[in-house]
């Protein structure tokens, strides 16, 4: 059976787990709490000696990290991999943008703005700086949007996704939903899909009702 290890409210772990529930693979998900540095613990790192999650063990014991890798591998003769050759270059390329242009700023804005609010006031430039960086790409992904239901024109796939994993969370960074229209219609068709679970699903009290 496929094992995930995942952290709860990170963005990069719930892509794979979404794919996952979308489509009806049995897994096991195995928690890691990173807040309490259980990721760098002889146990983990004897797993992943890089010490990150998310983190895949296939059912044959094969390794994937990196969490649009691990897309790539569940989506594989799935609904969500495009048959085309130009749509799946297309969805690489915007899983390359996602990992490049939104995640690094979104997600560390988002971590020290409501994850970890704590530090807020220590690190207020830098959720500035990131929120700045983030803005612009943000606005490329509406523009993409505006004319189309989901990122390819052929429909919902993996690079929804990919994309959805932080840029559903950005209020939770400090950025505002209503400055960008389209990706707030197009989220709102995303959670409409068939099989679709929130990210506060993936939790120890949804895990246990399992």
């Amino acid at each position: 059976m496929i094992e995930l290890f995942a952290c709860l409210g990170s963005g990069n772990s719930f892509k794979p787990w979404l794919a996952l529930q979308q489509l009806g693979k049995p897994f096991k998900l195995c928690l890691v709490d990173v807040l309490n540095g259980q990721q760098k613990s002889p146990d983990f790192l004897a797993i992943n000696p890089l010490g990150v999650v998310p983190f895949l063990v296939t059912s044959t014991g094969a390794s994937i990290g990196e969490s649009n890798a691990m897309l790539w591998y569940l989506a594989e003769d799935s609904p969500l991999m495009p048959t085309r050759a130009e749509e799946r270059a297309q969805a690489l390329q915007w899983m390359f943008f996602e990992q490049t242009k939104l995640e690094p700023f979104i997600s560390p804005a988002r971590f020290f703005t409501t994850l970890k609010p704590e530090e807020r006031d220590l690190r207020a430039s830098d959720i500035e700086i990131w929120q700045a960086l983030a803005e612009p790409n943000l606005f490329r992904l509406d523009a993409h949007l505006e004319s189309r239901e989901f990122m390819l024109d052929s429909g919902y796939s993996l690079a929804d996704i990919a994309i959805f994993g932080y840029v559903h969370v950005i209020a939770e960074a400090g950025l505002s939903l209503l400055d960008y229209p389209a990706i707030s219609r197009w989220i709102t068709a995303v959670e409409a899909t068939k099989g679709f679970r929130p990210l506060a699903e993936l939790s120890p009290a949804k895990i246990k009702a399992a």
